[in-house]
């Protein structure tokens, strides 16, 4: 029991310091795009390779499982700019489309597809992405914090 627990923090910690600095890394000195200090990106989360300089990621954001964030739109032939602000979470299999701005401190959930900007403090769910919840304060990696109710 004690040797699982410290492989457990042995491997969070190697995930944590070279893994998603490695994949940063690789984002934005091999393919050019724009991505925030502390950014948190899935091996598995799929960013557009055709229009890499048109990517803008923020600071702490995290981008799960599966996500496709894309910055072209092959069948109108154009090249669009998509950005996504600070301290978001995109869930997984979430897609963002061509062209988007996803403002800080957003929540995008899982599988949602977002085909329109998204103002700062709100949550997008479904397919179409719908804005749920506006005015939400979140964290890094987008945890949401829950204000305290006064009694």
């Amino acid at each position: 029991m004690i040797r699982s627990k410290s492989l457990a923090k042995v491997r969070t910690f190697v995930v944590r310091e070279f893994v998603y600095r490695a994949v940063r890394w690789y984002y934005t000195k091999i393919w050019g795009m724009t991505i925030g200090e502390g950014t948190r990106i899935s091996l598995t989360a799929k960013l557009d390779m055709t229009n890499p300089r048109g990517l803008t990621i923020g600071d702490y954001t995290a981008v799960a499982f599966g996500s496709s964030i894309l910055s072209h739109d092959f069948v109108n032939s154009v090249h669009l700019d998509t950005k996504i602000g600070s301290c978001c979470f995109i869930g997984g299999r979430a897609i963002i489309m061509p062209g988007v701005v996803v403002g800080d401190h957003c929540i995008i959930g899982a599988g949602a597809v977002v085909m329109r900007n998204v103002p700062p403090g709100s949550v997008v769910v479904g397919n179409p992405g719908r804005i749920t919840e506006t005015d939400i304060e979140t964290g890094q990696f987008g945890a949401r914090i829950r204000k305290k109710e006064s009694s």
